[in-house]
């Protein structure tokens, strides 16, 4: 082990210090719809060009788009005429809306919603809790109903939780073969993404995505199209209202969001509903067993107490709430992704 002459800690703490910079710029730059419209042009623009047409001054979209070239966000090129800006193949791929790979709608949900929480984060580590009280106004006591508190801010966070499957899907989706299970449950399966993965990887199964009435409206509306015939929906509450019988229950980041009684509540009911040689796929950012990293799942975790009741948790963790509620056979895969 090095001593402590090798650490840089000005350069550490520097580094973590503009972490919420550097995170506010990208967001901003993407909220103000920079990396579209360099997109749908084609051709290099000029200083003038981007902030005429976004409706910006010059002199703060100058220091927005110096601040893109110095995150590699953007490229620059220096012509007579003055500098030229255009994406890099990154914001092409994931800061653009119409990328199929697009994090555009979780990077607004995280700057107009999370990072509000944030601030409140001495406050959730002093009471335990979650603080969309002080941060919006309304109870902390129902996550979710803090979080779906108007359909524009439900929209956004389905519409974020998307963009996440659609990097992540088919990995999660095929770290086991369940090619062997046909009736498929997806339990608070919001927007649909990774049932329409599910559908799309095992061609055999049908998926139904079991959430809020106001959910399911939303997904029927604005996600899954009419034509998607392998894809039903059941309008409820999981905790209150019976669950139907299926080969395979998914849980895609669903048990991070509640404590171990809820979670055991809940896995219990599934045990209960799922048929002879069914199982049930959790989907979860896993913590090493002795909690020493991986950094971004702590950091959820930390996310976890300022919005939810829940927390991120290790596989022997997850394991032992399973076996609590009667599965038997637990395995664990990491997918080397979120």
């Amino acid at each position: 082990m090095g001593s402590t002459e090798d650490l840089d800690y000005p350069q550490i703490i520097l580094q973590y210090n503009n972490g919420f910079l550097v995170s506010k710029v990208m967001f901003t730059a993407c909220e103000l719809g920079v990396f579209d419209l360099l997109l749908e042009s084609g051709d290099p623009l000029s200083l003038d060009v981007i902030a005429a047409r976004l409706g910006t001054s010059t002199t703060g979209m100058e220091r927005l788009l110096d601040a893109c070239v110095g995150l590699k966000l953007l490229s620059v090129e220096l012509t007579q005429k003055g500098a030229l800006y255009r994406n890099t193949e990154i914001s092409n791929i994931y800061l653009t809306k119409s990328s199929p790979k697009s994090q555009y709608h979780i990077m607004m949900y995280y700057s107009n919603t999370v990072y509000l929480c944030w601030h409140y984060l001495t406050d959730a580590v002093r009471e335990g809790r979650n603080q969309y009280e002080r941060a919006f106004g309304v109870s902390s006591k129902d996550p979710f109903g803090a979080m779906y508190r108007s359909e524009e801010e439900m929209l956004k966070f389905l519409a974020g939780q998307n963009s996440i499957w659609g990097i992540c899907g088919k990995d999660v989706l095929t770290a086991f073969d369940l090619s062997s299970f046909t009736r498929i449950y997806d339990l608070g399966g919001g927007g649909g993404a990774l049932a329409r993965e599910c559908v799309s990887l095992y061609p055999n199964c049908t998926v139904t995505i079991y959430d809020l009435p106001k959910v399911v409206q939303v997904a029927k509306d604005q996600f899954i199209p009419p034509e998607e015939q392998r894809i039903a929906f059941h309008e409820g509450d999981f905790f209150k209202d019976s669950i139907p019988e299926a080969d395979l229950y998914i849980l895609s980041k669903i048990l991070h969001d509640w404590d171990d009684d809820k979670c055991g509540q809940l896995l219990a009911k599934v045990y209960q509903a799922c048929r002879p040689g069914g199982g049930v796929l959790l989907v979860e950012s896993l913590l090493k067993e002795d909690r020493s990293g991986p950094v971004e799942t702590q950091l959820y975790s930390m996310n976890m107490l300022v919005q939810t009741e829940g927390k991120e948790r290790t596989p022997a963790e997850y394991s032992k709430l399973l076996v609590a509620a009667g599965f038997r056979e637990v395995q664990v895969k990491r997918t080397g992704k979120l």
